[in-house]
């Protein structure tokens, strides 16, 4: 039997549908594929309703355990891979309120103790003071007050010293002058107090610093579990092991070539009294 991906959909529901209707096609029961699978059958049941989004892994693990075709297995682990990335688009985020995004964001923070965030063209709010924030929503209708309050409280997250942030900067990120120079350089201030903090290293990348390949986005990987990649038309979000891999093989290669410690501050401080003259 063959199902071409369109038949199969793009969606966690497709996935788990696909999944459910196979088994019953080999005539084994949640129990009977769990037991095949070395898994609980309180995940098969998870995975089938589509409350648990399996991993590759997992998935690949039902297909075997049901001795399902090679052609087969390609297309189910290609909706697999569809069903463990994301897209949020910025007009869904805008119709259900940006607050809430941020309620979303600082759950996720409460589960992650390792965060990597590379910052291609601005500064992120983790990182930023209310007049920068303030300024990062001057295009965002409705008060902003809510928004603004979320993403300060979030910033607590660097007092819990059970984590672990590494931001690495480009010097176009630190520059881009969203604000006036004044509040600039107490904003570039504030990055060199917040790289003292036992949780937090910062690193920055000099605009004349060689980069392999071409760096084209904003992203954060979480643990090792979860990538976000941020566009001006929203987040796309990575669940497969195999692009949280290459993220964090990019991260890494940025992350050679970065100043850090004093070396970064010695250039933040620099940068800042450029706005301050």
């Amino acid at each position: 039997m063959t199902l071409e991906p369109v038949e199969l959909g793009q969606s966690k529901a497709d996935l788990a549908e696909i999944l459910r209707e196979l088994r019953k096609r080999a005539g084994l029961t949640g129990d009977r594929l769990a037991q095949r699978c070395t898994m609980s059958q309180s995940k098969i049941s998870k995975i089938e309703t589509g409350r648990r989004t399996p991993s590759l892994m997992d998935v690949e693990r039902i297909l075997r355990a049901l001795e399902a075709p090679p052609s087969l297995i390609a297309e189910v682990m290609a909706l697999a891979r569809i069903a463990n990335t994301e897209w949020q688009d910025s007009r869904s985020l805008l119709r259900r309120g940006l607050d809430k995004g941020q309620v979303e964001l600082a759950e996720v923070e409460k589960i992650t103790k390792e965060f990597r965030f590379f910052l291609l063209s601005m500064i992120t709010g983790l990182l930023s003071t209310p007049e920068y924030i303030k300024a990062s929503l001057d295009d965002v209708e409705g008060d902003l007050g809510k928004v603004m309050n979320k993403k300060l409280e979030r910033q607590v997250v660097f007092y819990d010293e059970s984590k672990s942030f590494t931001f690495i900067l480009t010097e176009q990120a630190v520059r881009f002058l969203k604000i006036p120079p004044h509040a600039m350089a107490i904003q570039i201030d504030h990055l060199v107090s917040l790289s003292h903090l036992p949780t937090v290293r910062l690193g920055v990348i000099p605009v004349d610093t060689y980069l392999p390949g071409c760096p084209l986005t904003t992203f954060t990987v979480y643990d090792e579990h979860m990538a976000t990649v941020e566009a001006s038309t929203g987040v796309m979000m990575f669940r497969d092991p195999r692009d949280v891999t290459a993220y964090l093989e990019e991260f890494a290669s940025y992350e050679d070539r970065a100043l850090f410690q004093d070396d970064a501050r010695e250039r933040l401080s620099a940068w800042a009294d450029i706005y301050r003259s």
